[in-house]
């Protein structure tokens, strides 16, 4: 019989629980829909127009062929400078912007962890104990006095009482409007563009470098033509001397010989302080101090490495920059989905339970339990226009990423074509200026040669090696622009860097190439040069 009641009573209780089971199961299968319904616009990258080609491409120049894929992060190897390659090594290694990008880097990685973790309960234990004593008031009678009165005797007592606590307290928002997840892809897309930013540092730091190394070596070039003139005209003024002694120069050709080796020398020592700077901006590039920093002398003797052209399209997936751009759009367009989550209500799920005793041995024991569980469901009845405000703070925040991103990309192109032009320019200018050269320094050895024979006076002689000098300096100048011309086209093109870096480091995937953009491989701007058609 007792086991029958037993019975009973277990099947009155499923009875009831198969409803409550069954409803937390519905509950939970409907939060689940809700929590898929993020509001908000969806993400597209914004359109922008791509030309087809480079306006400014020289002759001959080819897209770079699939095979030329493979990344090439030092791409300053096709230099074949083993200085330059030393250099660019300590940079990687200890420059300080390079590592101030890099902790931005690593600060939003964990904003992504700490947007995640809204996902999940918030889980937290409590114990106390404590002691107290309450006070009581208790009469304890009357007595008569000696005038005939009564009088009232008052005693104190107090209560001491123990209380003992041990909980566990949990709390959970389920993300119905999609506030966490819009929050979760907004942190993703600013860690993404936090590794393009790094990259587009490390790749403007090591371009700078490249750029400031060969600055040093076509001043290096210059000193050594300084020096070699300034030989030239200790020669020259000796003959003129010696010319004057025999009475047949003048003393102002004396004098201006003079002036014009003066001359020279000032311009050969003020040529050191250039190099001084140079060398200096180097120092602090590889984190080393400019009093401990130096870089021996050696004239330039480069000349620019054939870099293969990309189409346009690929420039998008090419430079850090616009990725960053990019990826700090779609953050913007997260967060108006953020913003326009606070007009729903949100739903709080809390639960509470532990044990609670006024008697420490009787703490962990089954009368001293408790629990609590309940839900909250709270909403914004009036805000005085405060989330409309925030919500068109959004889209305006958006709109403005967006134009820096379509900015990005026209400064992009706008960096190619000048780069590509600029190039093209030095490479004829540089063969015109090589046969000034030649022209000024054949006029320079004929001058000099009727001026020691007496046909014409010491003016012809210093206008000509004047224009000599000035040639040659020029010549030596072109040569360093071009250089620093094709460090600027490789970094314009993005270095060895794509988009797909970026995805790597994060483990995100890929963004898609914009519908607008001609469908192109990637081609890294380092890769072996195409020949020339």
């Amino acid at each position: 019989m007792r086991f029958n009641r037993t019975s009973r009573a277990r099947a009155a209780v499923a009875n009831v629980a198969r409803p409550r089971v069954l409803s937390v199961a519905v509950a939970a299968a409907l939060m689940a829909a809700l929590a898929g319904c993020a509001v908000g616009p969806d993400y597209k990258r914004p359109s922008v127009d791509v030309p087809a080609s480079y306006k400014e491409a020289a002759d001959g120049w080819k897209v770079a062929q699939p095979a030329d894929q493979q990344d090439r992060g030092s791409w300053w190897g096709i230099y074949n400078d083993p200085q330059l390659n030393a250099l660019e090594d300590k940079l990687n290694a200890s420059n300080q912007s390079i590592a101030q990008f890099a902790a931005a880097y690593r600060q939003a990685r964990a904003l992504v962890g700490e947007a995640r973790a809204a996902y999940f309960p918030v889980i937290s234990a409590s114990g106390d104990a404590t002691r107290s004593r309450s006070p009581s008031r208790n009469f304890s009678g009357s007595v008569t006095g000696g005038g005939g009165g009564t009088t009232s005797s008052l005693s104190s007592s107090g209560t001491i009482s123990n209380s003992y606590n041990l909980s566990l307290d949990a709390t959970w928002e389920p993300d119905l409007w999609g506030k966490v997840s819009r929050t979760v892809a907004a942190q993703k897309a600013g860690q993404q563009s936090a590794a393009a930013d790094l990259a587009n540092t490390r790749l403007s730091a090591q371009a700078t470098l490249a750029q400031t190394y060969f600055n040093i070596r076509s001043l290096d070039a210059q000193q050594k033509l300084l020096d070699d003139t300034v030989a030239a005209y200790q020669r020259t003024l000796t003959l003129t001397q010696n010319r004057y002694a025999q009475g047949v120069a003048a003393r102002s050709d004396v004098i201006q010989a003079q002036t014009q080796l003066q001359s020279a020398q000032a311009a050969a020592i003020d040529n050191g302080v250039a190099r001084a700077q140079n060398e200096h901006a180097i120092a602090v590039l590889v984190g080393e101090p400019a009093s401990t920093f130096s870089l021996p002398p050696a004239p330039l003797d480069a000349v620019p490495p054939a870099v293969p052209a990309q189409l346009p399209s690929a420039l998008l997936e090419r430079r850090p920059d616009i990725a960053s751009a990019e990826r700090k759009a779609a953050a913007a367009n997260e967060q108006i989905g953020v913003a326009i989550s606070a007009f729903f209500p949100t739903l709080t799920l809390s639960a509470s339970g532990g044990f609670e005793s006024s008697v420490f041995s009787q703490l962990l024991t089954a009368p001293s339990r408790f629990w609590t569980l309940g839900p909250q469901l709270a909403a914004t009845i009036f805000d005085a226009g405060l989330r409309s405000a925030q919500t068109q703070a959004a889209r305006a925040a958006y709109d403005q990423d967006v134009a820096t991103y379509r900015l990005t990309v026209l400064t992009a192109f706008q960096d190619v074509e000048d780069n590509l032009a600029s190039l093209r320019i030095l490479e004829r200018e540089i063969t015109v200026q090589q046969a000034a050269v030649q022209s000024a320094q054949q006029a320079l050895d004929i001058v000099t040669n009727q001026y020691k024979s007496g046909t014409v006076g010491y003016l012809n002689v210093l206008t000509a090696q004047t224009t000599a000098f000035t040639a040659e300096q020029k010549l030596a100048s072109i040569a360093g622009q071009r250089m620093v011309s094709s460090v600027g086209l490789v970094k314009a093109l993005g270095g060895g860097w794509d988009a797909l870096q970026m995805d790597r480091e994060t483990g995100g995937v890929a963004a898609p190439a914009p519908a607008s953009a001609p469908a192109a491989t990637p081609a890294t701007p380092v890769a072996k040069a195409a020949a020339a058609g």
